[in-house]
């Protein structure tokens, strides 16, 4: 069966995974996840994208970028972004060889209806795993920056989280109340499926649009309704 082509739609956000070889550890050390971070700030501004939300996993990645015009820029920052995790990986174990799956995962995602579900999505993988009770106990995600617990001044602000609310104390106050109810939604389990098959994260309407925009047929799939994000 052939793979599902990667689509990348100009001016949309996208949810990217990429996960270890054979779903080896990525990160193991402190300075390991700071290091992909510091990468991810520094192509992000080079390559003039935003990224909404951010979690780094054991052996996996997920990210929340918005794209530009240039439909070459989400592939060249994976690029970048694997090929030094890599190098330097390799060079500080003495080892060589793959460190990431051949192909990361991505997904368009309809703005409106899924973008904060997706960021939610996203910074709850440690809950979800078991690793912390709650998304502030863990320090390698967007969630603490998101929420006024820590400084990153270079996490961009969705444009439904900046509709929240008139200030900053409360747009953080609405967006944790939203995380807090772990419960699996049709909306996570949208998010889950069209990732992992390289499919858009949005509705009939969406997909339609999609296919519009970048001429591309898309393979439809059963629209699932997004829990009310507020």
């Amino acid at each position: 069966m052939p793979r599902q082509a990667r689509v990348i739609v100009p001016g949309l956000p996208h949810h990217i995974v990429q996960r270890g070889h054979n779903r080896q550890a990525v990160f193991i050390e402190e300075q390991d996840y700071a290091y992909y971070l510091s990468n991810l700030r520094e192509w992000k501004q080079a390559l003039d994208l935003k990224v909404y939300s951010y979690c780094l996993m054991t052996n996996h990645v997920h990210l929340v970028v918005g794209a530009n015009d240039e439909l070459t820029a989400i592939p060249q920052l994976m690029k970048r972004l694997a090929a030094r995790q890599t190098r330097y990986v390799n060079a500080m174990e003495r080892r060589s060889g793959s460190l990431w799956e051949g192909r990361y995962k991505v997904s368009a995602i309809d703005t409106d209806e899924y973008l904060l579900s997706c960021c939610r999505y996203v910074e709850l993988n440690p809950v979800k795993a078991r690793m912390v009770v709650c998304a502030e106990d863990y320090p390698w995600s967007s969630y603490a920056a998101r929420t006024g617990r820590q400084r990153a001044s270079w996490l961009d602000e969705p444009p439904t989280y900046s509709a929240l609310a008139g200030s900053p104390s409360e747009r953080a106050a609405i967006y944790e109340k939203f995380v807090s109810d772990t419960t699996q939604s049709s909306a996570d389990s949208l998010i889950s499926s069209a990732v992992a098959s390289n499919k858009l994260t949005g509705g009939s309407r969406f997909i339609d649009e999609v296919e519009r925009r970048t001429g591309i047929r898309v393979e439809m799939r059963r629209p699932g309704r997004p829990r009310k994000e507020f």
